[in-house]
Parts: C-alpha cells; sequence; structure tokens
C-alpha cells in the first residue's frame, strides 16, 4: 500500500522535495494534461489513473531505494511545482537518470535547476553513484539548458523507441568525480 504522508526527503532555499500527499494528485495530473508540458514527453496528455500510478511507482521507489520522482513544492506558500529525482532508466539500464517535470507556470525560475542540483548531491553524496545521466528530445531546449546549469556535458546522441515511436534524444551526464571537482551547481 502506497503511503501519502509527503515526508520531506531535501530541502534547499526555495523548495521541499517530497514523497506525494494525496493532494498533489489533481495539480500534477493537471500538468501531466497540458500540452505545453507534455510537448517532449510523448506529447499526448497523461489520464488522472495514469498519473496517480506513477507518483504511486516514485513513492514506492523511493521507500524501496531512496530514488523516485518526488514532489516538488516551494517552501514560500506550499504550493506544488511538479516533480523531480533519480531513477532507472529502461533505455540505460545500469545508469541512473535525474529527470524533472514542473507546471508550465513555473518555468523559468529557476526550481528544476535548484531541485536537480540538490537530488545530484544526494545521488552522490548518499548513494555513491559514479554517473548520473539525462535524456531528452533533441528539440527539447529548456530541459537541455537544466542539465548544462547543473554541470552536465553532452555524453551522445540515440535513437530511442517508446511506446512504439522512435525519436531522437540527446544524453547527457556528470560524474561524481568532475560533479566533486566542481562542475555541478552549488547547493
Amino acid at each position: 500500500m502506497t503511503d501519502w504522508n509527503g515526508t520531506p526527503v531535501l530541502t534547499t532555499d526555495r523548495l521541499i522535495l517530497r514523497t506525494f500527499r494525496r493532494d498533489d494528485l489533481a495539480p500534477y495530473a493537471a500538468l501531466n494534461a497540458d500540452p505545453e508540458v507534455m510537448r517532449y514527453l510523448g506529447g499526448t496528455a497523461l489520464p488522472p489513473a495514469e498519473t496517480e500510478s506513477i507518483a504511486a511507482y516514485a513513492q514506492n521507489l523511493y521507500a524501496r531505494e531512496g530514488l523516485g520522482l518526488l514532489a516538488i513544492e516551494r517552501r514560500t506558500d506550499g504550493a506544488f511545482l511538479g516533480m523531480c529525482g533519480l531513477h532507472h532508466l529502461g533505455w540505460y539500464p545500469d545508469d541512473i537518470e535525474i529527470a524533472w517535470r514542473l507546471a508550465h507556470e513555473h518555468w523559468g525560475h529557476g526550481y528544476a535547476s535548484e531541485a536537480a542540483g540538490a537530488w545530484l548531491a544526494h545521488g552522490f553524496e548518499v548513494h555513491g553513484f559514479p554517473r548520473v545521466i539525462s535524456v531528452t528530445d533533441v528539440p527539447n531546449l529548456r530541459s537541455i539548458a537544466v542539465m548544462r546549469r547543473i554541470g552536465m556535458t553532452l555524453d551522445h546522441e540515440a535513437d530511442l523507441e517508446e511506446d512504439g515511436e522512435t525519436f531522437r534524444a540527446v544524453i547527457y551526464s556528470i560524474t561524481a568525480a568532475d560533479w566533486k571537482a566542481g562542475r555541478g551547481l552549488p547547493i
């Protein structure tokens, strides 16, 4: 059974990175139905039941492994902004991916970079990961900019398949050594 208690995992100056609460599911479903948000994530709105399933998967992954694409809450007003975290990615099973998804109205404020930087620190310092990657479509310049801001560099490009559709992707990465040497975003 999934626990929906909103347990804080990490904090930054402006954010609380935490497990989901039930009251996050409606704004998370709205985010996942926004065509602009979903533009590079398959292009199709997700039904609310699928959004809840994704959140439940994240909660359970966090309970098992200390990883997961968890909720982002703004500290000043408790607003749900989206999700961010570390997880396993089927295309690259030997790597851990950092990913984020924020509601459109919260883009352009540095929240994704701040949350991702905190998760990178957690991945390298707590879990001891040797490297973290991030994957997006080639034209997703906003996500690529976040990748660069958190110290990642282009690793390679690849044609990836999802739900029977092939897309051209860029894969960025950062190693623990490079992060520790100061290439990553300071937290």
